[in-house]
C-alpha cells in the first residue's frame, strides 16, 4: 500500500500515474466474522462490547464490476449502524450479505464469511469499471452510502425506493473502515476542499441522513420560522439538523444530556437548550409505563423557550424512550419525523394526540442521490460543517465503535485509514481558514 499511498502525496500525481499503480492482493481492513454472530448472546445491547468483536485483518482486494470504483481510503467514520454491526444487533449482518449475493453473481462477491464494514469514506480513485464516464483514477472523493440496482420503476422517482435499495458498508460488503473500499461509482461525490481527509469522512451519512430527514419534500421539509426539536442535539446525526435549522432560518430546539453538550449547541449559534439531565426528564415509570406529566413538564418548557409556541417539528432518531414525549410536543398539524431508534425499536405514543390534532408521523432512511449530492454541495460551500471531535487510527475502531456505543463521543469520531496523520488533504487554505472556528468547534470543547 506504500506506493499507493506514496502517489496520493505527491503534488504532481496524474490520472495516468495512479492507473498505472498496481493494485495490492489484500488490504486492511475492520471486519466482523459470520462464526461469531452469537457471541453476545444473552447479553443486554449495553454489555456488548465492539471491542471484542471487531477485527483488524488483511483481506483480498475485491474484483471490480461495471459500473464500481476501487477507492484508496484515507479516512472513514464510526456511524452508528458500525456499532449496531459489532454487535449483531437488531440482526447479525450476514443475513443481509447472504440475502444480497442470491441476486446475481456479481452481487455474490459479497456474500462472505467476513464482513468489512464502514459507510463512510475519504479518498482517491484507484479504478473504475466498465461504463464509468464521471471519474477517473486520481480523483478526490467521498461517497455515499447508499446502493442501489435501479432495475425497477419503484426507484426512478426517488432512488431510496428502490427495492434491492441498500447501505453500503451495512448491508453490503467492501466498506470504508478499510485501506481500500469498493462502491458503485454514483456513489462519489467531490470532497470538500478546504477539509482534510478526516473531516471529509464524518459528515456523509449522517449529514444526508439528516438533510433528507428536516429539508427534504420527502422528510419534514422545514420551513423558516419553523420551531424544530432536536434530540440528541450535538451528536452525529443531531448536530448537522441543528446546522440545517440554523441555516434554513428555523429556530431549533436542542435537547442535550450534558452542560459541555450544551455549551456545543451554544458554539453553533443555538439558544433554546434542554439539558435533560439537569431538568431529569423521566419519560417513563418503568420499562412498561411511561409518564404523561413527563410530557407535559416537557411542553411548557418548550413554550418557555420559544414564546408560547409548541413545535412545528420533532427530529427523532432515539425512539422507544422518547417517541411518546415527542408526539406530545409537536404542535396540531405538526410533524414527527423519525430515522432511527437508537433506544429501542418499539415505539409507544398516545394516538389520541396524534390522530385528534392532526399530526403525522414520517418515516426517513437515509438519502436519495439528489439529496446526498445536494447535502455535500452544502459542506462543499462552507455552509455546512464538519461536527469531527476525536480521531482513532484503523487500529483503534474497536474502541471507537465502543465509544460511539456508549455515548462516550461528541459529535462524529473518525478513523484514519491511509493518512498517516491528521491535518492532510487541504486544498484550499483561504476557505478553510475563513470557516477554521466553525470546523473546529466539536474538537474545542
Amino acid at each position: 500500500m506504500n506506493h499507493i499511498l506514496d502517489a496520493i502525496l505527491a503534488p504532481d500525481s496524474s490520472a495516468e500515474d495512479f492507473a498505472a499503480l498496481t493494485l495490492p492482493e489484500s488490504y486492511r481492513a475492520v471486519t466482523v466474522h459470520k462464526d461469531e454472530a452469537d457471541m453476545f448472546a444473552g447479553l443486554s445491547s449495553r454489555e456488548k462490547d465492539p471491542r471484542k468483536s471487531l477485527h483488524i485483518e488483511d483481506v483480498p482486494v475485491p474484483e471490480l464490476g461495471p459500473g464500481e470504483a476501487l477507492v484508496a481510503v484515507m479516512a472513514s467514520s464510526v456511524n452508528y449502524n458500525s456499532v449496531w454491526t459489532s454487535i449483531f444487533e437488531p440482526v447479525s449482518t450476514f443475513a443481509f450479505l447472504e440475502r444480497y449475493g442470491k441476486l446475481s453473481p456479481l452481487a455474490k462477491r459479497h456474500d462472505l464469511p467476513y464482513h468489512v464494514i464502514g459507510s463512510d469514506l475519504a479518498g482517491v480513485v484507484l479504478r473504475t469499471g466498465p461504463g464509468v464516464n464521471a471519474w477517473r483514477p486520481g480523483d478526490e472523493v467521498v461517497a455515499h452510502c447508499l446502493s442501489v440496482e435501479l432495475e425497477s420503476a419503484d426507484g426512478h422517482n426517488d432512488t431510496m425506493l428502490d427495492p434491492e435499495q441498500r447501505i453500503w458498508g451495512f448491508e453490503t460488503n467492501f466498506g470504508g473502515l478499510a485501506e481500500i473500499a469498493l462502491v458503485k461509482s454514483n456513489q462519489l461525490m467531490p470532497k470538500a476542499k478546504h477539509l482534510t481527509w478526516e473531516e471529509a469522512a464524518a459528515p456523509g451519512l449522517v449529514n444526508s441522513t439528516a438533510y433528507r430527514q428536516l429539508v427534504s419534500r420527502n422528510g419534514a421539509g422545514m420551513k423558516q420560522g419553523d420551531n424544530v426539536l432536536i434530540w440528541g442535539a450535538s451528536g452525529g446525526l443531531g448536530s448537522y439538523a441543528t446546522q440545517f435549522a440554523l441555516a434554513g432560518g428555523a429556530t431549533p430546539i436542542c435537547v442535550v444530556s450534558s452542560e459541555q453538550k450544551a455549551e456545543i449547541c451554544r458554539r453553533m449559534g443555538a439558544e433554546a437548550i434542554i439539558n435533560r439531565s439537569a431538568e431529569d426528564y423521566r419519560f417513563w415509570k418503568d420499562e412498561q409505563t411511561q409518564d404523561p406529566r413527563e410530557w407535559k413538564r416537557l411542553g411548557k418548557r418548550i413554550r418557555e423557550l420559544t414564546g408560547g409556541e409548541d413545535v412545528d417539528i420533532v427530529f427523532e432518531h432515539p425512539g422507544r424512550e422518547t417517541f411518546g414525549a415527542s408526539v406530545y410536543v409537536t404542535r396540531k398539524g405538526g410533524t414527527i419525523v423519525t430515522c432511527a431508534s437508537t433506544s429501542g425499536y418499539r415505539h409507544e405514543y398516545d394516538n389520541r394526540y396524534l390522530w385528534m390534532s392532526l399530526k403525522s408521523i414520517v418515516g426517513s432512511h437515509f438519502a436519495n442521490y439528489r439529496e446526498a449530492w445536494e447535502a455535500n454541495r452544502l459542506v462543499a460551500k462552507g455552509k455546512i460543517h464538519p461536527t469531527l471531535s476525536k480521531t482513532y487510527t484503523l487500529a483503534e475502531t474497536g474502541q471507537a465503535a465502543y465509544d460511539v456505543h456508549r455515548n462516550l463521543h461528541q459529535g462524529k469520531v473518525g478513523v484514519l485509514a491511509l493518512a498517516p496523520e491528521e491535518g492532510m488533504g487541504v486544498r484550499d487554505h483561504e476557505l478553510r481558514e475563513r470557516h477554521i472556528d466553525a470546523i473546529n468547534r466539536f474538537r474545542n470543547v
